[in-house]
């Protein structure tokens, strides 16, 4: 299968260190969903999303290709995990409720994915496109990590990155389209646990594969000075953005 793999690498790290999607999103796009048998998760990684919307639907479907993600996925009985890309739901015409993609829309083949989603969607059914991009700690610990991201690894951030940092805005959404909610994700966690966090990066995976060291040990020694005690929790926001529409 050929897709662009950014994650098999790190995957445990990801399952381990990525934050988890506030259950606030999900009760939305269950509102908006038309129904609550069948919802596609596509793009799931290992289910972060997955997991979530199993809350509030009968059965999920969550497709990836990566079976490196796929071998760290938390089990749920109503969700069916199965290898396929964003081109191969494996499910019914006209069968599916709810179509969501959580942080994953900005590496797949648009056309292809939008055309399989017409296909699934029920009359009146709804997609998401969800993302994430910069968090907010403290200011000090702000201004470093943006240096580490755009100055460290801005030569190794792949271009689909630039999608996520404006939200999704700049490409095609042929949905009849409501706005975002307001819904931001919201973790307590110490310096190591966010340190965990920023090696789940495309970009820092791609830095160790080209230059043989871990970009974040160095940061880390710089946060320690601001951040206070390793071992103190702070509060981590990361706004959520995307796209959020009806099939038409």
């Amino acid at each position: 299968m050929s897709f662009k793999d950014h994650f098999s690498t790190q995957a445990a790290t990801y399952a381990r260190a990525r934050p988890t999607y506030p259950s606030a999103l999900f009760a939305e796009l269950a509102r908006l969903a038309p129904g609550r048998a069948l919802a596609w998760d596509c793009g799931a990684g290992n289910g972060q999303a997955a997991v979530g919307l199993a809350e509030h639907f009968e059965r999920v479907v969550a497709t990836e290709p990566s079976a490196a993600q796929l071998a760290a996925a938390a089990a749920h009985p109503r969700v069916v995990y199965q290898q396929s890309a964003e081109t191969v739901s494996g499910v019914a015409d006209g069968a599916v409720d709810l179509v969501t993609a959580a942080q994953a829309a900005h590496w797949f083949n648009r056309p292809a994915f939008y055309a399989e989603v017409q296909r699934v969607l029920r009359p009146g059914g709804v997609v998401a496109l969800v993302s994430y991009g910069f968090c907010a700690i403290t200011p000090g610990v702000d201004a470093l990590v943006q240096v580490f991201y755009s100055e460290t690894l801005g030569p190794y951030w792949p271009p689909e990155r630039v999608l996520v940092e404006t939200g999704y805005r700049d490409f095609d959404f042929p949905f009849a389209e409501f706005a975002f909610p307001a819904i931001a994700m919201e973790h307590a966690w110490a310096l190591d646990e966010f340190a965990d966090y920023l090696r789940s990066w495309s970009a820092v995976a791609r830095y160790r594969q080209a230059r043989g060291s871990d970009p974040v040990a160095p940061l880390r020694e710089r946060l320690a000075t601001v951040w206070g005690d390793a071992g103190q929790k702070r509060r981590i926001v990361w706004p959520l953005a995307g796209r959020i529409g009806r099939r038409m």
